[in-house]
């Protein structure tokens, strides 16, 4: 079939009194408010669940006899009026001056990431990470921050699944049309589209870039597939996450070095740049290099520049989930970048090394974010710990509490998950503005006033609604694999709507232990057909198109569920994505967790539950290591971890087993004279009292705002003042620290000799260390003190600044202080010296230490 030779948009013609859907559809604001999306529903349901309530195809395929009944519907316009006088209110508000803090001026961060869930119908996103990316900028359109975002637009997105009869997963890859989506490109005042370009391997590779309106905040999103490329390069933004090697680094450089460029070609100059994992790493040699262009920076100024003003995020708990490069793959790129930047090559791959003289070693995208940001965090408190261990050879002579990677625990978007009822109940209970304050912990205290009758009303509706869904995604499942239509009213027998139902949805990857509840099918079979007190599972979930592993568990999964006595119980629904998440979220009462910890970073789909009035079991890792308190919810386990796999899953699934049998089903099928569960409900408000405030998107967002953004902003700006003399000094004071910081060492240390002390009583320490050619004020001495294990290593530390008393000659120095134990027990002492460096945070980072016995 020929190509057309032009191509041309038809708009809908929008009738005068319906011109404000124009405006509500070219916005992401509806996807988390339901008076918006409900006035999109009325005009056609059908239409709007066929086009995957996509506002901008939905009009532009609505009739326009439709349309004009639309403009004489009193109700509906009454309707209309409202969600616009809505959405008018909500973009026209200005941020306050305060959010701004030390830096005490108005600046804007951008968020980067591989991808984003936002909408249903918006497919660049493969799970959780691109969920709660989503969700970060959700939350920063509601707290009014000047955040934007930056990503990729995927012609293709991820896959869709399918599952053949036998229950093997199977992949298909849809393309995105981005003309009937609510996004549009980025244009000149002539009307053309506005391009960058990059030079990948010696061709010339052109980018553009989509605005996406989310609320107040806006993502932009960067696209290779324009006329003037290469087929191959237009394909760079086609497939998120393409197992191809050069797609990937070709993708990353577009994505970082792109973004910069594209971000400086639309006018927009961000203070802080937050990289949502390493994908984005590049971003920070273009930023050296444009520093290095426009402000006349040498490379260690503008590097001293770039890396005060980033932060990075770690959303991976394993070595192998990091992502590298080969170094030949690497010189075949960046070899030019080096050079442009007038470094060796080896100097920029040693950035992205753990080892930087081993020039065997991959570039790790994340080693290079860890080194060259100023804050650095995991995503939930126990992934700190992991994190910290897990790259303890980036600073191999620092402790690993001593480890430059804090946490900063994930959160949802809980007006993005709930269901229309729970949001109801929350704006009649907990005020009209609580969707703007969801983080206030006094906000939550009120969840008492809900009637338990109205609370549970809520979550049987909700309940209800699932089963509905589930049968019919079941019956569209079996008609597509052509199941006889003599068998598809199997579809309508599944799940009951008075039932315990028990949700578990995730990627299937091995160590998520889908499978962990099926592993004594026997005693699975008689909890879940129990006549009296039955129970329902639903699973749903994508295995990584190469994950072999995790598609053989759905494959088992899906035998088990299709066994005669488990069909009715046990359901798994095919190609998970926002809309079924909501279903579920919403539906459940129970949301079931068993990674094998410590691999889980942190995982949401457990609080989307929560906020939706669901009760959480889980083993104790990622956020519910935190959140967890038996008295709103139920962990498999006490934290253990095992080297033995198999003992392991064998222990933990009795253990859950017996928490269903012993805890949960008797505790859910407790009713009273009326019919309620009432101790059930009372869970349900303390889970939803202590867990909400906590665990949401507002509170994490806020928490980057002030621990990173602002801080990272105002080292910013002090730094270019006064033709960036800060920045200069402290490279050159670097260069200084780094050259002589060899000669520096700890040459006696004297203790009073004592084997015991009474708690509370001073402790005299001195020591005598030789600075070669640095000074006292470069660096700071410290008594580093704590109590010990059985093995004589540091269980806690403390420290006590060292004073400098005495110069003793030839670059000598005395240093003492006096300590005091507070508390009673085996302790162990040393001296540790580090670099002075003026911006507290990267003292550590400088991977900078002597010990007064190495």
């Amino acid at each position: 079939m020929k190509k057309p030779v032009k191509t041309i948009d038809v708009k809908p013609k929008i009738p005068e009194a319906l011109k404000a859907l124009l405006v509500l559809s070219e916005n992401l604001w509806f996807v988390w408010n339901y008076d918006a999306a409900d006035l999109f529903q009325r005009m056609n349901p059908d239409l709007w669940e066929e086009t995957r309530e996509n506002p901008v195809e939905f009009l532009g395929r609505l009739r326009q006899t439709e349309m004009e009944a639309l403009a004489k519907d009193e109700g509906f316009l009454a309707h209309l009026e409202r969600v616009k006088r809505e959405i008018d209110r909500y973009t026209s508000e200005r941020p306050n001056h305060d959010i701004y803090g030390d830096a005490n001026r108005e600046f804007t961060a951008v968020y980067l990431t591989a991808e984003c869930g936002i909408a249903r119908c918006l497919s660049i996103y493969s799970g959780g990470l691109g969920v709660l990316s989503g969700d970060h900028l959700k939350s920063a359109s509601d707290l009014n921050l000047p955040i934007i975002g930056l990503s990729l637009a995927y012609q293709k997105g991820y896959f869709r699944q399918y599952l053949t009869q036998d229950g093997w997963q199977m992949e298909t890859y849809p393309k995105n049309n981005f003309t009937v989506l609510p996004m549009s490109v980025i244009r000149d005042a002539e009307g053309k589209p506005i391009r960058v370009s990059l030079d990948l391997k010696g061709e010339e590779v052109q980018i553009q870039a989509w605005r996406v309106n989310i609320g107040r905040t806006t993502l932009y999103l960067l696209d290779t597939n324009v006329g003037d490329n290469s087929e191959t390069a237009r394909t760079i933004t086609s497939e998120l996450y393409s197992g191809d090697r050069e797609t990937r680094i070709r993708q990353e450089i577009v994505l970082g070095m792109g973004g910069v460029r594209m971000l400086k070609r639309l006018g927009l100059d961000p203070s802080v740049y937050h990289m949502n994992e390493g994908h984005s790493a590049f971003t920070i040699f273009e930023r050296v290099r444009q520093l290095q262009i426009d402000q006349g920076l040498g490379f260690e100024e503008a590097l001293e520049f770039v890396r005060a003003t980033s932060i990075f995020t770690t959303h991976t708990p394993v070595p192998e989930g990091n992502e590298t490069f080969h170094p030949d793959l690497m010189r075949s790129y960046f070899e030019p970048v080096a050079n442009s930047l007038g470094i060796n090559f080896n100097i920029l791959m040693g950035f992205g090394r753990q080892d930087p003289r081993n020039k065997d070693e991959a570039f790790n995208m994340t080693v290079l974010a860890l080194r060259l940001s100023a804050f650095s965090n995991a995503v939930s408190r126990l992934h700190g710990k992991v994190s910290r261990t897990m790259w303890q050879n980036v600073w191999p002579n620092t402790p690993e509490i001593d480890i430059p990677v804090v946490h900063i625990t994930n959160g949802v978007h809980i007006p993005s998950w709930i269901s229309k009822e729970m949001g109801e109940n929350y704006y009649r209970y907990l005020g009209p503005r609580w969707i703007e304050d969801p983080d206030n912990i006094k906000v939550w205290e009120r969840i008492e006033k809900i009637p338990d009758t109205e609370l549970w009303r809520s979550h049987e509706q909700c309940r209800t609604r699932l089963v509905s869904f589930t049968r019919k995604r079941l019956r569209d499942q079996m008609m597509k694999r052509g199941v006889p239509n003599r068998e598809l009213v199997k579809a309508d027998e599944v799940l009951n709507s008075q039932t315990l139902t028990i949700g578990f949805a995730r990627r299937f990857a091995p160590y998520k232990r889908a499978q962990l509840i099926l592993r004594d099918l026997a005693r699975l079979t008689k909890i879940v057909t129990n006549e009296k007190f039955p129970v329902q599972i639903v699973f749903a979930g994508k295995a990584h198109p190469q994950n072999t592993e995790g598609k053989e568990i759905i494959k088992h999964l899906i035998q088990i569920a299709s066994q005669e006595d488990l069909r009715r119980h046990v359901v798994f629904l095919e190609d998970y994505d926002i809309e079924m998440a909501r279903y579920m979220v919403q539906g459940v009462d129970v949301w079931l967790n068993t990674p094998r910890r410590p691999l889980e970073a942190c995982g949401t789909s457990g609080m989307k539950a929560v906020a939706n009035g669901a009760l959480h079991l889980s083993v104790l890792d990622g956020w519910w290591e935190e959140g967890y308190d038996r008295d709103i919810g139920w962990a498999i386990g006490g934290g253990e971890e095992y080297q033995e796999h198999e003992f392991q899953d064998d222990l933990e699934s009795r253990a859950l087993y017996d928490i269903l049998e012993k805890d949960v089903v008797p505790l859910f099928y407790n009713r009273g004279p009326d019919g309620l569960p009432r101790e059930w409900l009372a869970m349900v408000k303390s889970s939803l009292h202590r867990l909400c405030p906590v665990f949401n998107t507002h509170r994490m967002v806020e928490e980057y705002w002030e621990r990173f953004y602002v801080p990272a902003a105002h080292q910013g700006f002090l730094m270019m003042e006064n033709n960036w003399e800060l920045v200069r000094s402290l490279a050159s004071w670097g260069r200084q620290i780094m050259y002589n910081w060899g000669d520096v060492r700890v040459e006696a240390t004297r203790m009073e000799e004592v084997s015991a002390i009474e708690v509370g009583k001073s402790y005299h320490v001195e020591a005598d260390v030789y600075l070669g050619d640095l000074l006292p004020h470069d660096i700071v001495a410290e008594v580093y003190y704590g109590r010990l294990d059985s093995s004589d290593y540091f269980i806690e530390r403390f420290t006590h600044v060292m004073n400098k008393t005495d110069s003793i000659g030839d670059h000598r120095y005395r240093y003492q202080c006096e300590i005091q134990f507070n508390d009673s027990g085996h302790f162990g002492l040393n001296i540790r010296i580090t670099p002075n460096h003026p911006n507290p945070e990267r003292r550590h980072a400088m991977g900078l230490v002597v010990w007064a016995h190495q």
